[in-house]
């Protein structure tokens, strides 16, 4: 064997192993993940619920309290029980009713009814947040994939480069030594680590991701766990649409007034300004404690014949009462002050999460403007210059002016090249869908924004 066709036969392999296996029948798309989670979501079904029961209960805390009836004797003689005996001795029968104080029903079902208001907005951010979760995992699991594809190609390469040094070795050709067939067994073994490194992180993904894809309903039956135990996934990444050039504008010149009018416009934020509304509806229930309750209540009262037939007449009673605040400093003032303290404490909160979200977005933008600037310098020179290099030292060794090591640490150069360019364009798909998150005030990341590529 002649060097010449050791270089056609390595690069034949090579060649080779860079044909794509045939596509699977069935894939996993990053659309149909997402669709999937958000139709099993069980925390939406939860929110609906809720919101339907506040809804319910503003109902019933706009209405009055059940009236209260009375029936009973009263001065009944112990000394023979007889009705007619004494004249005050009646048959009682009265209703009462109370009343709240001063608007406080309208004003607790209101209070109510914004409480409930909040729901829908808190199933908006659940929904985006969602499919930025389940985007994240699917990402990780098709970075896992493509890995195991590249080591895999490369692998087959190493196992003929090996076979080759074994044989050069064994027949004195050259200046194979027996340090070539060790490195080229460590590179192998090292290969290996890698490959079961990165399908424990797909395995990984891959658990997580099922706690999203599967019914519960399928716990049950192991074929609901085992259609998705195993994923498979599209050969390219889809594209994801970039956030508008206002919002690039805005970035760029860290306009943060701009940036914090849009994201007052998010169903996060919104949720919260929902909640400070119910809070400060709270503060006004609560200065109605100041207004005195009322109630209203009446009686009749029969009272028999007497012995002798003479008629005796019926008591009709009625009458009103009230409670009276007088005493407000520890009661009725400190509820006022609680439901201000409480309302202060959601504005608080509201900054807060402003403050973290336009944080945030500064980092995203940033780290998406530098994947873009390594893509680019990836594409356009790294990696053809990483395979000049490996094909050069290939073409040095088998023109006997190369050593084997310096072959091996080309192609191990050239993989590991390969591998960050696609670990860069993975984490541009994640850092667009975060930022789609903020941006997008509907649900995040829109299945229309996502495009399948095949």
């Amino acid at each position: 064997m002649n060097r010449f066709c050791l270089f056609v036969s390595i690069w034949g392999a090579f060649s080779f192993s860079m044909v794509s296996p045939a596509i699977a029948n069935e894939k996993l798309t990053l659309k149909r993940a997402v669709e999937i989670a958000v139709e099993n979501d069980p925390w939406l079904v939860s929110s609906a619920h809720r919101e339907r029961a506040t809804l319910s209960s503003s109902v019933v805390a706009s209405s009055l309290p059940d009236p209260v009836v009375n029936i009973g004797l009263a001065n009944v003689p112990t000394d023979g029980f007889a009705f007619d005996q004494e004249p005050m001795t009646q048959l009682k029968v009265g209703v009462s009713q109370m009343f709240p104080r001063g608007d406080s029903l309208a004003i607790r079902s209101r209070q109510l009814r914004e409480q409930a208001a909040e729901h829908p907005l808190m199933r908006a951010d659940r929904v985006a947040k969602a499919r930025v979760q389940v985007s994240n995992l699917w990402l990780e699991i098709y970075r896992a994939q493509q890995s195991v594809k590249l080591i895999d190609e490369d692998k087959a390469l190493f196992e003929q480069l090996s076979d080759i040094a074994k044989a050069n070795y064994s027949t004195a050709f050259g200046r194979v030594n027996q340090q070539d067939i060790v490195r080229a067994k460590l590179e192998l073994t090292r290969l290996e680590d890698r490959l079961t490194k990165l399908r424990a992180l797909e395995e990984r993904a891959t658990g997580k991701l099922l706690e999203w894809l599967v019914r519960d309903q399928n716990y049950p039956s192991q074929s609901g766990f085992e259609s998705f135990s195993r994923l498979t996934l599209p050969h390219a990444l889809p594209e994801i649409k970039n956030m508008g050039q206002n919002m690039r504008t805005i970035l760029e010149r860290r306009d943060q007034q701009s940036l914090a009018m849009v994201l007052n416009q998010h169903p996060l934020i919104l949720s919260i300004e929902q909640r400070i509304r119910a809070s400060q509806t709270g503060i006004d229930l609560a200065k109605e404690k100041y207004k005195p309750q009322w109630g209203v209540n009446a009686s009749y009262a029969y009272r028999d014949d007497t012995p002798d037939g003479t008629s005796r007449a019926d008591f009709l009673s009625m009458g009103v009462s009230f409670d009276v605040p007088l005493f407000t400093e520890n009661r009725q003032d400190q509820e006022v002050s609680a439901a201000v303290s409480l309302s202060e404490a959601i504005k608080t909160d509201k900054r807060l999460v402003l403050r973290e979200m336009m944080s945030y977005i500064q980092s995203l933008y940033a780290e998406n403007e530098r994947l873009m600037e390594r893509q680019a310098l990836y594409e356009l020179e790294l990696l053809e210059q990483m395979q000049e290099q490996a094909e050069a030292s290939l073409n040095a060794y088998t023109n006997d002016e190369g050593d084997f090591a310096e072959v091996v640490r080309a192609r191990i150069a050239d993989l590991n090249a390969r591998i960050d360019a696609l670990d860069i364009s993975v984490d541009l798909v994640k850092t667009k869908i975060q930022l789609n998150y903020y941006f997008d005030t509907n649900a995040g990341i829109p299945l229309s924004q996502i495009g399948e590529q095949q």
